[in-house]
């Protein structure tokens, strides 16, 4: 860790465990919609996405435009279930609180919905004005652009920082960016996966604690 002079932290599924609640929550608004998926389809297409690239790609496998209210509508029931059962990753808010190192969260999530999880989750204020989420890019992940702007943000050469993703999507983000980076695996929706990653997409190190963070950094 000597080298690193950044750590750049994804917030669903690393920092709160959310994606097995975001991904629930999407099959059953969709299933409203007469679209039918299931956890391994969210987990291939949709993690480490932004909102837009979801409509898209329901949009370009179901030849289905949904409703314009279906974002709102679909947003506000997930923050409802956030508020009900959103937790923080064990040993996350130890880490933040301990590590000396600069430090900041970039998400695929809007600015509102980062806000209000980071906020359900005790996370905000920590997190602070640290935060960059997709509205600030033109091109989100696996695009490098939020890394990068991240990085140019703190003040620190992309080289020298080190992502912690759970997405291959942003593992890809990362190394576009020519950054280092750790794939976190201990998500409840990555629980028994297979976490095989193609070459592009493969991170330097796997942890699935945030205990192992510790050991791995030293």
């Amino acid at each position: 860790m000597n080298d690193i002079g950044l750590v750049i932290f994804d917030c669903d599924g690393v920092l709160i465990d959310s994606e097995v609640i975001s991904a629930a929550m999407l099959i059953r608004e969709l299933a409203d919609h007469g679209v039918a998926i299931d956890a391994d389809y969210v987990v291939r297409h949709f993690l480490g996405r932004s909102y837009p690239t979801v409509l898209a790609t329901i949009r370009r496998d179901f030849a289905i435009d949904l409703p314009v209210e279906f974002e709102a509508q679909y947003r506000t029931r997930l923050l409802a279930a956030f508020e009900a059962d959103l937790k923080v990753v064990p040993g996350v808010a130890d880490l933040l609180g301990r590590l000396h190192l600069p430090w900041c969260v970039a998400t695929s999530s809007s600015q509102t919905r980062a806000e209000r999880s980071l906020r359900i989750a005790g996370l905000d204020v920590l997190v602070g004005d640290r935060l960059f989420t997709a509205g600030m890019v033109a091109n989100g992940k696996p695009a490098p652009d939020l890394f990068l702007l991240a990085a140019r943000t703190m003040g620190v050469a992309p080289d020298r920082c080190l992502v912690i993703e759970d997405s291959l999507n942003g593992i890809r983000a990362a190394r576009a960016a020519g950054m280092h980076v750790w794939r976190f695996t201990g998500g409840t929706h990555l629980l028994g996966r297979d976490l095989t990653a193609p070459d592009d997409a493969r991170a330097d190190r796997h942890f699935a604690s945030f205990a192992e963070f510790w050991e791995s950094a030293a």
